[in-house]
C-alpha cells in the first residue's frame, strides 16, 4: 500500500473524513475558534524558546557552557524545565539523571546546531508555493537530523529537539511528542502496518508485557505524517471557508493529534499505571 493511501486510511480512521466532514451552520465558527485557541496556546511559552535559538547569546555562552546547561535549559527551556520538575513521574527520574551527568559543552553544541539547521532551513529551503506538495519523505530534507550530531543521548532526542525546533518554526517542523506518537498508532487503528514488534509508533516488547512510544522514531518520517495531516485538514478547513496561517501549519497538526490522544486518555493513564504496578500496559 502507497504511503499516501495508507495516510488516507489514517485520516479514515481518525476521524478527519466524518467529523470534519459534517456540514453544519456554525461549523465554520467551530473551527475558527478551535484555531485561534490553539495558536494563543502556542504563543505563550514561544519566546523563551526563540531566545535559545539567538545565535549571537549561543555563542556567547561558548565560554561558559555549564551556565547554558544549567541556566537555559534546566530553568528558561519549557520542556526540559518541566520534564525536570516533574516530581510525581518517577519514570523521569532516568532523564533527570541523564542530564544531571551530561557534558554541558555538547548540549550548547547541539543546541547550536538545532539553531543552524533550522534557520537555514526555513530561509533557504522551505518555499509556501510549493511544501505542501511534497509527496515523498525524502523530499523534506530531514534525515540529518536524526544522526548523532543533533543528539545528546539520554538528554535531547526526538521528542525535545522536536519541539525546541517546533516552537521556532512551526511552518515547517511538527512536534514529535508523546502524545503525538500515540495518537498515530490510535490513527492508525492499532495495526502493526507490518512491523515485527507490532507497531511502527510503539515499542512494544510482549516477553516483558511493556510497551511505549518509539523514542527512536524516525523525525524525517513522522514529519511526512504530520506533513499529509495536515494536507487533509487545510482541504476541509478550505472547503468551510476556515483560514490557516500556514507559518503556524503544524500548530493546527499538533492540536489535532492532542485531541487524539485526549480521547483516549483514560485508556492510556490505566495502562501506565498497569506498567508502574508490574502488570501489562502501554506507556
Amino acid at each position: 500500500m502507497c504511503i499516501r493511501k495508507k495516510i488516507q486510511k489514517i485520516a479514515t480512521n481518525l476521524g478527519i473524513e466524518d467529523i470534519m466532514g459534517k456540514k453544519s451552520l456554525d461549523f465554520s465558527t467551530k473551527l475558527t475558534d478551535i484555531i485561534t485557541e490553539s495558536l494563543d496556546n502556542f504563543e505563550k511559552d514561544r519566546a523563551k524558546y526563540k531566545d535559545i535559538f539567538d545565535k549571537e547569546k549561543l555563542e556567547e555562552y561558548e565560554d561558559d557552557p555549564q551556565s547554558f546547561k544549567s541556566t537555559v535549559l534546566k530553568n528558561e527551556c519549557p520542556i526540559i524545565h518541566s520534564t525536570l520538575h516533574n516530581k510525581r513521574a518517577k519514570e523521569l527520574d532516568k532523564y533527570r539523571y541523564e542530564f544531571s551527568i551530561s557534558d554541558p559543552n555538547d548540549l550548547l553544541i547541539v543546541v547550536k546546531k538545532l539553531c543552524c539547521f533550522s534557520e537555514e532551513y526555513y530561509n533557504n529551503f522551505y518555499n509556501k508555493d510549493s511544501y505542501d506538495a511534497i509527496d515523498n519523505y525524502k523530499k523534506l530534507k530531514f534525515s540529518e537530523l536524526d544522526t548523532d550530531d543533533y543528539t545528546v543521548y539520554g538528554v535531547i532526542g526526538g521528542g525535545i529537539k522536536s519541539q525546541m525546533l517546533y516552537k521556532v518554526y512551526p511552518s515547517v517542523f511538527p512536534n514529535r511528542s508523546r502524545g503525538a506518537m500515540w495518537a498515530l498508532w490510535y490513527l492508525a487503528d492499532k495495526e502493526s502496518l507490518d512491523c515485527k514488534k507490532n507497531s511502527e509508533f510503539l515499542m512494544i516488547d510482549v516477553e516483558k508485557s511493556i510497551t511505549q512510544q518509539n523514542y527512536f522514531y524516525p523525525y524525517e518520517l513522522f514529519a511526512f505524517y504530520a506533513h499529509q495531516i495536515f494536507q487533509m485538514l487545510k482541504q476541509k478547513a478550505e472547503a468551510n471557508n476556515v483560514y490557516i496561517d500556514l507559518e503556524y501549519r503544524y500548530v493546527i497538526v499538533d492540536a489535532f493529534m492532542s485531541f487524539i490522544a485526549k480521547q483516549h486518555e483514560e485508556e492510556i493513564s490505566l495502562l501506565k499505571q498497569q506498567i508502574k504496578d508490574g502488570g501489562y500496559g502501554y506507556a
